[in-house]
C-alpha cells in the first residue's frame, strides 16, 4: 500500500520585529501516514530564509548525492503588499517540499523532520541533529504546538543561542520538551515548606522569650 505525504505552503503573514523591520512567515502543515514520520499531522511556520538555510543543509547533508530541487528566485523587487509576488513564491514554496518529500534519501534527514514539524530555530534544528541538546529530535517533535516549555540548568546557556538574528519573533521561538515540570514543581514545594518551618520556629522562639 502507497504512503501519502501531503504538504501545503499557506496563509503567508507579515511579522514585526520593529517599526523597520518585517518579514513574511508561511505555515506549512503536513498530514501523512508514512511510516517515516512519527507525527502524523503537523503545522509550524517558517520564513523564506529559513527555507535556504533548509536547501543548503539537506545538499551538504546528501553529499551532493542528491540533486535538490531549486527555491522560487530571490527578487530585489519583492514587496510585502503584491499580493502576487507572495503568492507565487508560496507556490514555488510548496513545490520545493513536494519534491523533497518524494526523495527516500531526503525523508532520514532529522533535520527535514525538524523543519517540518517542530518550533526550533534553525541554530537548535542544527544542535539538535547533532545530539548537542538535552532532549532528541522525536521529543521536539511530540512537543511541538506547545507554548510553554522549561529549560534545565544545563540548558540556561542555549537560551541566548535561540534568539538568534535568524529567529522568527521577539520570542524565543524553540520549544524545549517538558521534562523538568515535575522537577520544578517539587523545587518551588519544598521551598515553601521550608519557608512555612522557618517561620514556626521563629514564632516558637518569640513565645519562649515573652514567658
Amino acid at each position: 500500500m502507497q504512503q501519502v505525504i501531503s504538504v501545503w505552503v499557506r496563509d503567508p503573514r507579515i511579522q514585526k520585529n520593529d517599526f523597520w523591520h518585517a518579514y513574511i512567515d508561511y505555515e506549512i502543515c503536513l498530514h501523512t501516514d508514512s511510516v517515516c514520520f512519527t507525527k502524523k499531522i503537523s503545522c509550524v511556520r517558517r520564513r523564506f530564509s529559513e527555507f535556504v538555510w533548509l536547501r543548503q543543509k539537506l545538499q551538504a547533508n546528501s553529499m551532493l548525492m542528491v540533486q535538490l530541487p531549486g527555491l522560487p528566485p530571490k527578487n530585489p523587487f519583492f514587496s510585502m503588499n503584491n499580493a502576487q509576488q507572495i503568492s507565487e513564491r508560496m507556490k514555488g514554496l510548496q513545490k520545493f517540499l513536494e519534491k523533497i518529500l518524494n526523495n527516500p534519501l531526503l525523508l532520514s534527514d532529522s533535520c527535514l523532520h525538524l523543519f517540518l514539524q517542530s518550533q526550533l530555530s534553525v541554530s537548535k534544528i542544527e544542535a539538535c541533529a547533532a545530539g548537542r541538546t538535552h532532549y532528541s529530535v522525536a521529543q521536539a517533535v511530540q512537543c511541538c504546538g506547545h507554548r510553554r516549555f522549561k529549560f534545565d540548568v544545563d540548558s540556561q546557556t542555549d537560551v541566548s543561542m535561540s534568539c538568534d538574528s535568524d529567529s522568527d519573533s521577539s520570542e524565543c521561538r524553540d520549544a524545549e520538551p517538558q521534562m523538568n515540570d515535575l522537577a520544578t514543581n517539587k523545587a518551588e514545594s519544598t521551598d515553601s515548606l521550608d519557608f512555612m518551618g522557618t517561620s514556626q520556629e521563629e514564632n516558637l522562639s518569640c513565645s519562649s522569650g515573652s514567658t
